[in-house]
């Protein structure tokens, strides 16, 4: 289908992440685009600002629109029988799928895919920023907010490079033309969608047999997947890999860690990542390696890993004195586990306070055992209730019962509550988990440890 033949462009679900950085970048190519969000935030706020309308009721006259001129994009997270969206689907309307957009785009681009059911977020912007400093330059569709850009999208109108998140919800990812492909994980997740692990599996490879045959695919050493074409490993712990990271350290105030060559028999050392954290390391391995694909300088790479802020609730320190605030968006056990360690190596001996949203009854249910493992890792653990996103409660599954598998001190607390559990002063690094509204706390945390007003 052509794009150009439409005028407007209406999102349903615009506030998402991923919705709002394809709103502004039709908003940047003249389309004229609105939307509909069901809550205000942040992103719907700066959407406002930059000329996009949205609307938070759905609309009772929807004649403005026309199916000749009208695209109507929606993300899954709006519900099936929403009136806006069953009135579009019954009119004639081109309705779309996120996902099917971005795969348009990257059939039109060369379009870099980053997949894994973690890192992907990272992965994704750590590698837009490495190309956007390079000569080749990028379009980027990013599913956080880049501390280098302010922004989840950057755009290069001379670039034919496209990075966007492979996303494995709802198999969104094989709506893509991927020219080059990263994977960083396939870790059991959205269960109540694929049912078992064996599925995920087969449902990335078949998106890894998506991906072009003169481009790459970079692929975590551990994991069981292979390219036709063109193939690089990398791997924190298996020292075969092309790529191997090691020797992880925190040095005066810098991130460091050295990377084996093992295609050039080289060793790199002393890399710099202006992101901390063991597994952001090995994110940055990846980037690594399909940036050398590209035949882009290594002091160039080099150089913008050491430039590289981070991504808004990735490893997002807000606070270093009096106390180390850290917020996060870890809500899997693998991500957890991951957080915690690199938290552990910048802050060793430091009595950690935890605050965990548990993200969706159905993972909290698959994962319960998992969960309970790995924030008994920190000193203290508080938790919310569970936040139910799409879903409905399931019985039994809940936060007091996660609490009763957990082996550190903790207790339920209510949102109304989470500001009274950090007046006692009895930590020395506070770190707020998952995937929820439990960002919305960030701020009013932040200047509460400032001591400032909130």
């Amino acid at each position: 289908m052509e794009l150009k033949k439409y005028h407007n462009i209406y999102f349903l679900g615009i506030g998402g992440i991923g919705m709002s950085a394809l709103a502004r970048y039709f908003h940047n190519q003249g389309f004229q685009v609105s939307g509909y969000d069901k809550t205000p935030s942040e992103l719907t706020d700066e959407l406002m600002k930059e000329g996009i309308p949205v609307d938070f009721e759905a609309k009772s006259d929807l004649s403005s629109f026309s199916p000749n001129t009208s695209l109507i994009i929606f993300t899954p997270a709006i519900p099936k029988d929403f009136s806006e969206l069953v009135h579009f689907q019954n009119s004639g309307f081109e309705v779309l799928k996120r996902s099917q957009v971005l795969g348009l785009i990257t059939r039109n681009s060369k379009g870099i895919g980053v997949a894994g059911t973690h890192g992907k977020t990272t992965t994704s912007t750590m590698l837009a920023h490495v190309l956007h400093e390079s000569e080749l330059g990028c379009n980027a569709f990013l599913g956080g907010i880049s501390s280098n850009y302010n922004s989840n999208l950057i755009i290069n109108k001379d670039s034919e490079y496209t990075v966007v998140e492979a996303d494995e919800f709802d198999r969104s990812f094989l709506q893509l033309s991927p020219f080059c492909s990263i994977l960083t994980s396939t870790d059991p997740d959205h269960l109540d969608i694929y049912q078992d692990d064996a599925t995920i599996k087969k449902t990335f490879q078949e998106y890894i047999d998506l991906t072009n045959d003169l481009g790459c695919c970079v692929i975590k050493k551990e994991l069981d997947y292979h390219f036709h074409g063109r193939n690089f490993t990398y791997s924190i712990h298996e020292p075969s890999a092309d790529f191997f990271g090691e020797k992880f350290r925190y040095d005066n105030g810098k991130f460091l860690f050295d990377i084996r060559d093992n295609l050039n028999g080289n060793k790199i050392k002393n890399v710099e990542l202006g992101l901390p954290g063991i597994h952001n390391a090995e994110n940055a391995l990846a980037v690594f390696a399909m940036s050398k694909f590209l035949d882009i300088p290594e002091a160039n790479i080099l150089k913008s890993l050491a430039s590289f802020k981070g991504v808004y609730r990735r490893f997002d320190i807000h606070l270093r004195a009096p106390k180390v605030y850290i917020d996060d968006y870890a809500h899997h056990p693998k991500e957890i586990k991951a957080f915690l360690e690199s938290v552990r190596l910048l802050f060793p001996g430091k009595r950690v306070r935890a605050i965990f949203q548990p993200h969706l009854f159905s993972r909290t249910q698959d994962f319960m055992n998992d969960f309970a493992e790995e924030l008994s890792k920190s000193d203290e653990c508080f938790l919310m209730p569970i936040y139910p996103a799409r879903e409905l409660p399931i019985p039994g599954i809940t936060s007091e019962k996660l609490l009763e598998k957990i082996q550190c001190p903790g207790k339920l607390v209510q949102k109304e509550d989470v500001l009274n559990e950090i007046t006692d002063n009895d930590f020395d690094v506070l770190l707020t988990m998952g995937a929820g509204d439990i960002d919305r706390f960030v701020k009013p945390i932040t200047s509460q440890l400032k001591n400032e007003k909130v």
